[in-house]
């Protein structure tokens, strides 16, 4: 196995030119004609690497998911992946300072695909043949929510006996995550009545003042003790100083530990009441993604990461994270789900969001011992 370290950081210059590659085809989630673009660029590198060609799930409003199969056989392990980004179309650009890379998208996840893409083709350069099936999938809307391909993640996710998602190990720890909070996203529209602030105040019912009252009622939902955290993160309501305000929004963000948790905090939303009489309330959203919760299965799958980075000299740590990701989905079906596999750096949705290039060998070796070693247990089939 120590062969398929030497080949990966012989060819760690190659491994950067990909990733250059797949970076410079910016792909902003909304943008369906640049993230299909890069979709190509993606189709290219598989063939020419791996010598297969993807099965396309065509979309009309975002890019097309894509499916690529290596091997043969009735048991699958599942690579989870996505090409869309945050960022919009020349807002950055790819730059190497100090052994750091930068770019849209380039830790958030377009290192994590080149990662797992060069782990498979270091085992197929290495003579390595696998026992069952490797699927790549690799999606074009995990950035707003991945509200077109839940379903094809979940289809994919129970056939397969892991999943492995590609998204970057914690900063700085590099750790991998083996639990996740859930999302939930809410909007709440408040309408009151208007009246002039001066001559008829007494005839306004203001909805921004409702609106105060129910942030602080929402704030208060924040348990940090369960893991629980509950934020308004926007506001606003009226449109004049001198009208009592007859409508107002909040956008809330809820993350929870566990689906108890969940369960109970979207009750609370959703049965607000309120606090000024003649106020009308209007609650909209829910749990976009359900928690990653750390099961058994999670840990044995963890301990078996563990043990391929001893081996390459990795003292592995594992972490919860707050965000969550495509592997919620899995998680939730109780597939064992293993996150954090993608390229260490810093900075995801953030303008000096980067990687470090000389780690992009030892975490494509990891992912490759790993898949061998998922391949040769039959716990995993």
């Amino acid at each position: 196995m120590e062969r398929i370290y030497e080949y990966l950081k012989a060819c760690q210059g190659e491994i950067a030119e990909d990733l250059e590659r797949l970076v410079k085809a910016e792909s902003p989630s909304l943008d369906k004609t640049l993230t299909d673009r890069c979709g190509e660029q993606l189709r290219t590198m598989f063939v020419h690497h791996l010598g297969i060609d993807a099965e396309l799930f065509p979309q009309t409003a975002v890019g097309d998911h894509m499916r690529f199969t290596y091997g043969e056989g009735e048991s699958q392990i599942l690579i989870l992946l996505h090409f869309d980004t945050v960022w919009e179309a020349g807002r950055l650009s790819y730059r190497v300072e100090g052994g750091k890379a930068y770019g849209p998208g380039i830790l958030d996840m377009k290192g994590g695909i080149v990662q797992s893409l060069w782990a498979v083709k270091a085992l197929k350069e290495t003579g390595w043949k696998p026992r069952h099936k490797i699927v790549f999938l690799c999606t074009s809307d995990e950035e707003i929510g991945s509200g077109t391909s839940r379903a094809l993640i979940e289809e994919e996710a129970g056939k397969s006996g892991a999943v492995l998602v590609l998204e970057p190990p914690v900063a700085r720890t590099g750790a991998l995550k083996t639990s996740r909070k859930s999302v939930g996203k809410y909007r709440i529209q408040i309408r009151g009545k208007a009246a002039h602030a001066g001559n008829h105040h007494e005839d306004g019912i203001s909805a921004v003042e409702e609106m105060a009252r129910q942030i602080i009622e929402l704030h208060a939902l924040t348990d940090y003790a369960k893991g629980t955290t509950v934020n308004v993160g926007a506001a606003g309501g009226g449109n004049r100083a001198n009208v009592v305000a007859e409508y107002a929004e909040l956008q809330v963000d809820v993350r929870t530990v566990n689906l108890e948790e969940s369960e109970r905090v979207h009750q609370r939303i959703t049965g607000l009441q309120p606090f000024l009489p003649g106020i009308t309330l209007t609650v909209e959203g829910g749990v976009s993604r359900p928690p990653m919760v750390r099961s058994d299965q999670t840990q044995r799958l963890f301990r078996l990461a563990s043990e391929c980075g001893t081996e390459l000299g990795l003292a592995l740590q594992e972490s919860a994270a707050g965000g969550g990701s495509d592997g919620n989905f899995a998680a939730a079906l109780g597939i064992p789900t293993l996150d954090g596999l993608g390229a260490v750096g810093e900075g995801p949705h953030a303008e000096y969001e980067h990687v470090e290039l000389d780690h992009l060998p030892v975490r494509a070796a990891l992912l490759a011992k790993l898949l061998v070693r998922l391949q040769t247990s039959g716990e995993w089939a």
